[in-house]
């Protein structure tokens, strides 16, 4: 390179002439190089190494948009040399980033868009504690597996017909609808093939299982025959309880079973009318009743035109001879015989639930026979006593009326003599099923006495009682028991 070059002089130095070899190791820096002098045409492909760089010596305005590709990225680079969003989204190839790269926890809901998650990016099986807040409203066409029945529904029944005992629901609360008569029940209580089904519909009856009802069912008394007249029968006597005998010296009968929802009849007999006249007037007693347990009304006595006492529940007693009513088996004894011999004169007793009623004698009625005591209401009370027969004298002696049987039997009349004065006949007791006495021969003639009423006695655990009844009974417990006394006819609803 010749010639001398003059101070302020401008050199000249031709493109290339100046290589490498011909630069002092550190010659050239930053300040002996223009902003954007070293293009990228300028520097041949690895030229430029770590080594020829001094540290910090190319920043970001060293380098053009874009200079730096993968090709000039060393691997391994530290994810700390950069700096929050550097990095947008067209710098990321597709798939490049996996799980593996997303450290725990990186990617919360601040960094996810609105909308970008749709169900495609839903895994299936999420539970639905993942849930919070009110659901938006979901159209019924978008939901699945629900039924459109009543029937469809596990805790409910359609049916034509309403529900049984044996119709055995799952649970307490159990629905039944009658598709026939649009009545409704719910289960209220729910025991196998014993369930209560309870109406809860525009209809009327519960479905409840049946359950025994002790009983004591005693018919009206029979009335007592008029001149020479014997005592009246005491009405049939029927018992289931407690073992407590029946009448006639029967066991004691089963309790009987009520279904829930079904009214059962109650009658009370009448007790019969005393004879009014020669062979008039005279009637036994009426039958009384409880659903299928019927028991027959007291025979009426023998009197003045008769040959006989009347049959019934028990006998009546004859007046002059031996030919007083039987009894029923179970339900109460026959009459006992007259008596007339020599003007002295006694009509038979009329039976009673236990015992055969008394026969006449001279101037002596037979007793009637005794009745039968029962413990139903709590207490001990002796019911179904036959009426006493009457006494006759016509030789102006002593004469002496059959008593009646204990339980409510009426007393035999007797004859008025100058020395004894007559007596008349008694009446049967109301609501006990007593015969009436038999009225005596002369004055007091007319007309024998009328049996008593009978009643009906029911009792059953308190538990069971279904409050419903007609003819108004009196309603007493006794224990765990509920009683219900029918002094007249009406009904209880199991």
């Amino acid at each position: 390179m010749g010639g001398y070059i003059g101070k302020g002089q401008p050199i000249s130095v031709d493109d290339g002439a100046v290589e490498t070899v011909d630069i002092v190791d550190d010659a050239v820096t930053n300040a002996k190089i223009a902003t954007n002098a070293v293009t990228g045409d300028s520097i041949a492909a690895n030229a430029v190494g770590n080594s020829e760089l001094s540290d910090n010596a190319v920043d970001s305005a060293e380098i053009a948009a874009g200079a730096v590709d993968n090709s000039h990225l060393a691997s391994g680079i530290d994810a700390a040399k950069l700096t929050t969003g550097t990095i947008p989204i067209a710098r990321i190839a597709d798939d490049a980033v996996t799980n593996a790269k997303m450290a725990d926890n990186a990617i919360d809901s601040a960094q996810i868009a609105a909308g970008a998650v749709d169900d495609a990016h839903l895994a299936t099986g999420i539970s639905a504690s993942k849930l919070t807040g009110a659901l938006p409203a979901i159209s019924g066409a978008s939901l699945t597996n629900l039924t459109s029945t009543f029937a469809g529904l596990t805790d409910t029944t359609v049916s034509a017909s309403d529900p049984a005992t044996n119709s055995n629901p799952s649970a307490t609360g159990h629905l039944w609808v009658n598709k026939t008569s649009g009545e409704s029940y719910v289960c209220t209580s729910a025991v196998t093939n014993n369930n209560v089904w309870t109406n809860i519909g525009g209809g009327s009856g519960n479905v409840i299982p049946s359950y025994n009802v002790d009983f004591l069912v005693i018919a009206g008394g029979g009335g007592g025959g008029g001149d020479f007249g014997g005592g009246g029968g005491a009405g049939g006597y029927r018992s289931s309880w407690n073992s407590e005998t029946s009448g006639g010296g029967a066991s004691s009968e089963s309790a009987l079973s009520v279904d829930g929802g079904t009214s059962y009849t109650v009658t009370v007999g009448s007790g019969g009318n005393g004879m009014t006249s020669s062979a008039t007037g005279h009637t036994s007693g009426s039958n009384s009743v409880f659903g299928s347990i019927t028991s027959l009304g007291g025979g009426y006595g023998d009197g003045a035109g008769l040959t006989t006492a009347a049959n019934g529940g028990s006998g009546g007693g004859d007046n002059t001879g031996s030919s007083p009513g039987t009894g029923t088996s179970g339900q109460g004894y026959a009459g006992g015989n007259g008596y007339a011999q020599s003007a002295l004169y006694g009509g038979g007793g009329g039976g009673g639930a236990s015992a055969v009623g008394g026969n006449g004698g001279g101037s002596v009625g037979g007793v009637g026979g005794a009745g039968r005591a029962s413990t139903i209401t709590g207490s001990s009370v002796t019911r179904a006593g036959g009426g006493g027969g009457y006494a006759g004298n016509e030789a102006n002696g002593s004469t002496s009326g059959g008593a009646g049987g204990s339980g409510g039997g009426g007393a035999g009349g007797r004859n008025n003599t100058s020395n004894y004065p007559n007596v008349g006949p008694v009446n049967g007791t109301a609501n006990t099923g007593g015969g009436g006495g038999g009225a005596s021969n002369r004055a007091g003639d007319y007309p024998g006495g009328n049996g008593g009423s009978g009643v009906v006695i029911l009792r059953m655990p308190t538990a069971n009682y279904s409050g419903t009844s007609t003819g108004s009974p009196t309603v007493t417990t006794s224990g765990s028991d509920t009683i219900l006394t029918f002094n007249s006819s009406g009904s209880y609803t199991g």
